[in-house]
C-alpha cells in the first residue's frame, strides 16, 4: 500500500490524518488487532457498513452548519470517494456511503481544506453537538446558543477525556423553551435562560442530564433552572470525567450515561461532579458570544426579480416551508429532503444558491432536512423557482407526511427490517390519501431499523421499530408500532408505548387504520396525545390485532419493502460505540502511546491534557495485566480497585502506594506545571512495575 501524504495547513489536524493513514496500513499487514483498529477508524468517523469492503464516512458538522464551500466540498468529496449520494443524519451530520477504506485518509484530507472533520463523529467520544436549526434566527429565544454549541464542539474536539469512553455521549441545545433539539432525551441538553441580577441581564442554561433512547428510553433529570454561561464548560467536562471514570465498559447494553445515573442516583453524580471542580482546568470559561453575534452580517444581495407564482403548490410550499425571523425582513427556508437523501448536483446548485443570494449558510435538521437562512422576504419567489429546478421544493416541511428514517437495512450492519423502504411508501399513502396532513405540523412519523432508535421512533406521536417475527418455519419483517410519544416543551417529553407488532407489509393499513380513527373518535380541538391518553393503550391494541394475525400471512408479506427476495435475517456486529479491546499486548502498547501524549502536551504547556492522558496511561495499564489474569473489568473505578487488590494487596506487584492514592491523585490536585510533573513520573513508575510483571508472567 502506498503512502499517502497531505498538504493540510493544521499540523494536528495534518497529524490525524496521517495517523489514520499508517494505521490503516499497519492493519492491513496484521501488525494491528482488528478490534483496536475498529476503535481507532470510528473515533474517526470511519464506520464499517453492512456490506463488505466498503465504509460509511460521517462528516461532524456542529449544530448542522455549513457553508456553501462547504456544501460543494462535501459534495466533491462524495463524487471522488463515492457515488455521488450524501444522506443527513438525525445529529445534523452528512454520511457518505460506499467508501474505500484506504481512501478515507485523503477523502479527510480533502474535507479539511474547508474545516470540515470527521474526528469524533463515530465510536465511544463526545458526538456532534447538535442545535435547534432556527438558533439565531427564532424569534421566541431568549439568545442565540450557536456561539455556545459551537464553544463546546471545540473546547472537546481532540480533548484526552472524551476521546475514548466506555460509550458515546451526545449534547444539544434547544433555542428556546420549544425545545426543537429535544434536550430530554440526551446525555446533556441545555435551554437557553436569562436572569436578571441588579438589573443586569445574565445568560445561562436549563441543564438535562441522563437522557437517551435505544431499547429503553430515559427522560433526562433536570438538573438546574440555571447554570451560568460560564460555567458551561467546566460543568460539562465535570460529568465528562465522571463517565469516563466510573461509566460501564465491559457490558455495551449499559454503557450509556442514562444507566449509570440511574444506577448511583443523580445526587450520587451530581456529588461525584462536584469533588471533581478541583481538577478541572477552568473554573469559569468565558464563550465570546458577544464578538460572535457581532461578526454575524445579514447580507442583501441583488436578487433577480421573478413573477410571485399563482398555482396551489406555491402556496403550500409558503404555509409549510417560509418562516418569519426574528430579523425584520428576512425569512428561512425549510427545504424538504425525503428520508434525508439527496445528491450532489443538488447540492452544488443548493451551495450556489446561498453563497449568492442569501447569507452563505445552511443548517441540516434533526428532521433530515435543510434550513436555509437569512433569505429576503423579498426573494421567496426566486427561491422557489431555483429549488424547483433541482427537485428541491417540495411542501410539507416538517409535517406529518415528513417522515423520519434511519438507513437501516441499506447499509446499517443492525438493520432488521427495512425503515426507508416502509417510510417511503408511507409517505407515498400520505401524500396520494391524506394529503391535507401535509399541513399538519403536530403529529410525526419515525421510523428505526432496530431497537436503537436512530430514527427516534420511540419518541414520535406514531413511531416504527424494525423487527422480525416467526410465521410457522418462515420468519418475515415486521414492525413494532408505537404510539404516544412527543416533545411537550420546557425540557419535557414523553416516550411512545409499544402497542403491538405486525408484519411490515401491513405497515401502511395500521397507519390507514390510525389515520381513521383519529378522525372519526377525535375531539374537535383534541390533540392526538390527549386523544390516545383518553382512549387507551388497550383499545389501540385492539384496533389493530388483526393486523398481527400470522394465520393470514401470505408470501407476499414475507418481501420488505424496496426488496424483491424473501426476507433473510442479516443482523451484523454493530459498531455505534465501539468495541471492548481484550488483548494485553494491544493495551498495554496503548498505555505506552498515552504516556507518549502526555509528554508531548506537556512540553505544550497543556497540564490538563498532560495529566488527563498520564491517567489514562494508568488505567489502560492496569486493566491490561488484570486481562492476563482473567479479571473482568466493567469500569475505570472498578479496574483501580481490583488491580489494588490482586496485585496490591497479594504483594504480587510493588508500587510507592496502592494504585487508588496514584491515580486519584487527579481529584485533589489543580492541574499545574509541578503536578502534572509529578504525576507523569508516578505514572512511569506503575507502567514500569506492571511491564516487568507481565514479562515474568510471559517468561515463567
Amino acid at each position: 500500500m502506498q503512502s499517502f501524504r497531505t498538504e493540510i495547513e493544521n499540523p494536528i489536524v495534518e497529524k490525524d490524518i496521517l495517523e489514520l493513514e499508517r494505521k490503516i496500513r499497519l492493519f492491513r499487514e496484521g501488525k494491528i488487532d482488528e478490534e483496536k483498529f475498529r476503535s481507532l477508524r470510528l473515533a474517526r468517523g470511519v464506520y464499517g457498513q453492512r456490506q463488505p469492503g466498503v465504509q460509511m464516512i460521517r462528516i461532524k458538522l456542529p449544530y448542522g452548519k455549513a457553508t456553501g464551500a462547504q456544501l460543494s466540498r462535501i459534495a466533491e468529496v462524495s463524487d471522488t470517494y463515492s457515488t455521488g449520494k450524501l444522506h443527513i443524519t438525525t445529529r445534523q451530520d452528512i454520511q457518505i456511503h460506499y467508501v474505500s477504506l484506504e481512501e478515507t485518509p485523503a477523502l479527510w484530507a480533502e474535507l479539511e481544506k474547508d474545516d470540515v472533520t470527521l474526528r469524533e463523529a463515530c465510536g465511544n467520544t463526545v458526538r456532534n453537538v447538535t442545535a435547534s436549526e432556527i438558533a439565531g434566527v427564532d424569534p421566541n429565544e431568549p439568545f442565540d446558543v450557536t456561539p455556545y454549541a459551537d464553544a463546546v464542539f471545540r473546547y472537546f474536539l481532540r480533548n484526552p477525556i472524551c476521546g475514548e469512553m466506555g460509550r458515546k455521549f451526545k449534547m444539544a441545545f434547544s433555542s428556546s423553551e420549544e425545545d426543537t433539539a429535544l434536550s430530554y432525551l440526551h446525555d446533556l441538553g441545555f435551554i437557553p435562560q436569562i436572569q436578571t441580577l441588579e438589573g443586569k441581564e445574565i445568560r445561562g442554561f436549563k441543564v438535562l442530564l441522563g437522557g437517551g433512547l435505544g431499547s429503553q428510553p430515559r427522560h433526562a433529570d433536570l438538573i438546574t433552572e440555571f447554570l451560568p454561561e460560564d460555567e458551561l464548560i467546566p460543568f460539562i467536562e465535570g460529568v465528562l470525567r465522571i463517565f469516563d471514570r466510573h461509566g460501564e465498559r465491559a457490558r455495551r447494553l449499559k454503557a450509556r450515561m442514562k444507566f449509570l445515573v440511574s444506577d448511583i442516583g443523580i445526587e450520587a453524580f451530581l456529588k461525584l461532579v462536584e469533588e471533581e471542580k478541583k481538577a478541572l482546568p477552568y473554573k469559569t470559561y468565558t464563550i465570546d458570544a458577544a464578538g460572535f453575534e457581532n461578526a454575524r452580517v445579514l447580507n442583501t444581495p441583488q436578487v433577480p426579480a421573478v413573477d410571485e407564482p399563482k398555482d396551489l403548490n406555491y402556496e403550500r410550499w409558503k404555509l409549510t416551508n417560509v418562516f418569519p425571523q426574528k430579523q425584520a425582513g428576512f425569512v428561512s427556508i425549510g427545504v424538504k429532503v425525503t428520508l434525508g437523501d439527496f445528491d450532489t448536483d443538488q447540492a452544488r446548485a443548493l451551495a450556489d444558491l446561498v453563497s449568492k443570494f442569501a447569507n452563505d449558510e445552511i443548517r441540516f435538521t434533526l428532521r433530515q432536512n435543510i434550513l436555509i437562512r437569512d433569505v429576503q422576504e423579498t426573494a421567496v419567489p426566486f427561491f422557489y423557482q431555483e429549488l424547483k429546478k433541482i427537485g428541491l421544493a417540495d411542501f410539507g416541511y416538517n409535517t406529518f407526511g415528513d417522515i423520519t428514517a434511519c438507513p437501516g437495512t441499506d447499509t446499517c450492519n443492525l438493520g432488521i427490517a427495512s425503515s426507508t423502504g416502509i417510510a417511503k411508501e408511507l409517505e407515498r399513502v400520505i401524500l396520494a390519501e391524506y394529503p391535507q396532513y401535509l399541513k399538519n405540523k403536530d403529529l410525526t412519523i419515525k421510523i428505526s431499523g432496530c431497537m436503537n432508535a436512530c430514527g427516534q421512533h420511540n419518541m414520535a406521536h406514531i413511531g416504527f421499530q424494525g423487527m422480525s417475527m416467526k410465521v410457522g418455519k418462515a420468519v418475515v419483517p415486521a414492525l413494532q408500532v408505537l404510539l404516544g410519544g412527543g416533545t411537550l416543551g420546557n425540557g419535557k417529553g414523553r416516550f411512545a408505548d409499544k402497542v403491538i407488532k405486525i408484519p411490515s407489509r401491513r405497515g401502511p393499513q395500521a397507519l390507514r387504520i390510525l389515520i381513521a380513527d383519529f378522525e372519526n373518535n377525535a375531539g374537535k380541538e383534541e390533540s392526538f396525545l390527549d386523544y390516545y391518553d383518553r382512549l387507551g393503550h388497550m383499545y389501540f391494541y385492539e384496533i389493530l390485532k388483526e393486523l398481527a394475525d400470522t394465520s393470514t400471512v401470505t408470501e407476499s408479506d414475507q418481501v420488505d419493502w424496496g426488496h424483491e427476495e424473501a426476507y433473510q435475517v442479516a443482523v451484523g456486529v454493530g459498531e455505534c460505540a465501539g468495541v471492548v479491546i481484550d488483548l494485553v499486548a494491544t493495551l498495554l502498547l496503548e498505555a505506552r502511546e498515552k504516556l507518549d501524549l502526555a509528554k508531548e502536551t506537556f512540553i505544550e504547556r497543556k497540564w490538563s491534557d498532560s495529566i488527563y492522558h498520564t491517567y489514562a496511561a494508568m488505567v489502560n495499564a492496569a486493566k491490561a495485566i488484570l486481562l492476563s489474569e482473567s479479571k473482568s473489568t466493567n469500569s475505570y473505578a472498578n479496574i483501580v480497585a481490583l488491580f489494588d487488590e490482586t496485585f496490591i494487596q497479594t504483594g504480587k506487584i510493588s508500587l510507592k502506594s496502592d494504585l487508588a492514592a496514584i491515580i486519584y491523585q487527579i481529584n485533589q490536585n489543580e492541574p499545574s506545571e509541578a503536578f502534572a510533573k509529578a504525576y507523569f513520573q508516578d505514572a512511569l513508575g506503575v507502567f514500569e512495575a506492571i511491564s516487568a510483571y507481565r514479562e515474568r508472567e510471559v517468561l515463567a
